[in-house]
């Protein structure tokens, strides 16, 4: 609803999974239905993320050291020859920020581009394989039920002590689609405890509004 804020690039954040998951099951670098990232016993951030973890356990966990293992795996050339290939914001890679590019610096991405990405990889337009949009669209289920399904995924950055959130994904009902790129920064004030429910508490008040109407 505010489409000069839309226009603007900012660091996915977590949203990136979606991106990375993909790119790394069309290399080989991962599957689906294994174990792929061991957790070494140090301390992690988060205490969730202190143990090993398949894919599927990766992504809804937001595992953000097993992404940045994966996006190791990957590597330099492959990574921006994908991205380049699936024109996903201006993303910046080297050597030495292979595994946080998506998280600090100057990489950025706007909520335009990521519905864009979105649409394509949903209408199979994107260059990978069918086998990789099936094992993903079953990956970015987030909520299921006789209403509706919910697919996609949240983010989370902070630059220069700034936060960004972001829920970005696509929401079926019957034979409705609905692609979306929620994108908010709280005021100072806001109770930073609260940002991570708040930013799907919009997305989803905006889509029970549209939800109403359909019915």
């Amino acid at each position: 609803n505010d489409f000069e804020w839309a226009e603007k690039r900012r660091l996915p954040a977590s949203t990136f999974k979606i991106v990375n998951s993909i790119i790394g099951l069309e290399t080989g670098k991962v599957s689906i239905g294994k174990t792929e990232f061991n957790w070494d016993g140090k301390p992690r951030r988060l205490k969730q993320w202190e143990r090993d973890f398949d894919l599927e356990g990766a992504f809804h966990a937001s595992c953000v050291p097993c992404y940045q293992d994966l996006a190791r795996r990957i590597g330099v050339k492959y990574m921006t020859s994908y991205l380049d290939t699936f024109h996903y914001g201006n993303m910046i890679v080297d050597t030495t920020s292979i595994d946080v590019f998506w998280l600090e610096g100057e990489s950025g991405v706007s909520q335009i581009e990521q519905i864009n990405f979105l649409r394509s990889f949903y209408n199979n337009e994107l260059p990978i394989k069918a086998r990789t949009t099936k094992a993903m669209k079953s990956l970015m289920v987030i909520d299921q039920n006789d209403a509706y399904t919910l697919s996609g995924k949240t983010g989370w950055s902070i630059r220069n002590g700034n936060n960004n959130g972001w829920v970005v994904g696509y929401i079926e009902q019957g034979e409705n689609l609905f692609f979306f790129a929620t994108n908010v920064t709280p005021s100072s004030s806001f109770n930073m405890d609260l940002f991570p429910k708040i930013r799907s508490e919009v997305t989803m008040k905006a889509f029970g509004m549209w939800l109403a109407r359909e019915n």
